[in-house]
């Protein structure tokens, strides 16, 4: 049973870190090496949800049906405000969050002026779920994208985070917002790892 048990617990490692990867498709951190500090930006358009590929506006619209068959139009709009608020605050704070907790040397910030601009361009997400004292964390797919500030058609490095799995440890991780927010959190935080095995 101790055996079985070992091999469950790391297979189930093994699968997690094999999520957690960034990919990189092509450049490298050297123009970072004079750098302080990055711009950051979040991009949220065309995005996919869930194992069925939902656009948005579906997966907003199957939201809304549970709320409501469940609750009330109160409970939707509060819903719905909190979504826009993290899609257009704290899924970026959460990243930079992750990110630069890693990244000593360069600091990632947003609405800032600098040579360079990173761009977080949102491809897929899964939302996970709860279920008390279970639960399933979100993941993302995004891709990496640095430019140059004044010139963003120049494109110094790509990359792309696949299908990264989240933490619980935040405040919202009951809500759906909450659980993609981990998703980000770590995104960034496998990035910083990335940047500084290479910037230190």
């Amino acid at each position: 049973m101790k055996k079985l048990l070992s091999i469950i617990f790391i297979a189930i490692a093994t699968t997690a870190f094999g999520q957690n990867q960034i990919n990189f498709e092509f450049g490298t951190f050297d123009f970072l090496k004079d750098q302080t500090e990055v711009n950051v930006q979040l991009k949220f358009d065309n995005v996919l949800f869930q194992a069925d590929n939902f656009t948005e506006a579906q997966y907003l619209e199957r939201r809304k049906a549970e709320t409501l068959a469940k609750k009330n139009a109160g409970a939707w709009q509060k819903w719905e405000e909190a979504w826009g608020n993290f899609k257009n605050t704290e899924y970026l704070n959460y990243f930079l969050k992750g990110l630069n907790g890693w990244s000593k040397k360069v600091a990632f910030k947003k609405d800032i002026n600098s040579k360079y601009t990173l761009i977080v361009d949102t491809k897929w997400v899964y939302a996970g779920w709860h279920a008390g004292l279970v639960a399933q964390e979100g993941k993302l797919t995004s891709d990496l994208i640095f430019v140059e500030t004044d010139n963003p058609s120049k494109v110094v490095m790509k990359l792309q985070g696949s299908e990264i799995l989240g933490k619980k440890t935040n405040k919202d991780f009951t809500m759906e917002y909450g659980r993609i927010a981990g998703a980000y959190e770590v995104t960034g935080k496998e990035l910083g790892k990335a940047i500084r095995k290479v910037i230190k």
